[in-house]
C-alpha cells in the first residue's frame, strides 16, 4: 500500500469510529433533516468503505511474461524498465508540525473562553432572576426595601440631598 493511500484510509477509519452518529441523530427534529442525515451517513460509509478497500490492498504484480507472448519482448522490456524506474516519493507532512502548536494554543484559548462564558452566563442568569423578582415586587416595594438591596443608590441620593443638588 502506498504511504498516502494508507494514511487516507487510516484517517477515514478513525474518523468513522469517532463520529457520534447516534448523538447527532437525536438532535434532529424534522423528518427532512433525518432523511438528509441518513443520506449523509450512508455516503460517508460508502466513501469510507471504498477508501478502506481501495487503499488497503497492494496492487497485483504485473505478469510481464503474459504480455511478452502477445506483444513481443522488446516493447515489454522497455515498459518494464520504465515501470521499475518510477520512484513514488514518500509523503512528508510539513504542515502539521507548523500548525499543531497553533491549534493546541487555540484549544487552550477556547477552553478558557468557554469557562469565562459559563461564568458570565451564570452571572447573567442570576441578574435576570433578580430583575424578575424585582419586577414582581415593584408595585408593593417601599423605598427602604429597595435601598436595602441597593445601598450604593441610597448613599448617592443622601449625598445629593446633603449637597443640595436636586438635578437641575
Amino acid at each position: 500500500m502506498s504511504g498516502v493511500g494508507k494514511k487516507i484510509a487510516d484517517v477515514t477509519f478513525k474518523a468513522g469510529r469517532t463520529i457520534d452518529w447516534e448523538g447527532m441523530a437525536k438532535l434532529l427534529v424534522t423528518d427532512e433533516a433525518r432523511k438528509e442525515f441518513s443520506n449523509l451517513r450512508r455516503a460517508f460509509d460508502d466513501v469510507n468503505s471504498q477508501l478502506q478497500t481501495k487503499f488497503s490492498q497492494e496492487p497485483e504484480p504485473i505478469n510481464w511474461e503474459y504480455y511478452r507472448k502477445g506483444i513481443g519482448s522488446r516493447l515489454v522490456d522497455m515498459y518494464k524498465e520504465a515501470y521499475e524506474s518510477i520512484e513514488i516519493p514518500k509523503f512528508e507532512d510539513t504542515v502539521t508540525p507548523q500548525y499543531k502548536p497553533k491549534f493546541d494554543a487555540l484549544l487552550v484559548e477556547l477552553k478558557e473562553a468557554e469557562q469565562k462564558s459559563l461564568k458570565e452566563s451564570e452571572r447573567l442568569e442570576k441578574e435576570v432572576a433578580e430583575v424578575q423578582e424585582l419586577k414582581k415586587k415593584l408595585s408593593t416595594m417601599t423605598a427602604e426595601e429597595y435601598f436595602e438591596k441597593h445601598p450604593e443608590l441610597k448613599k448617592k441620593f443622601d449625598d445629593e440631598i446633603r449637597n443640595d443638588y436636586w438635578g437641575y
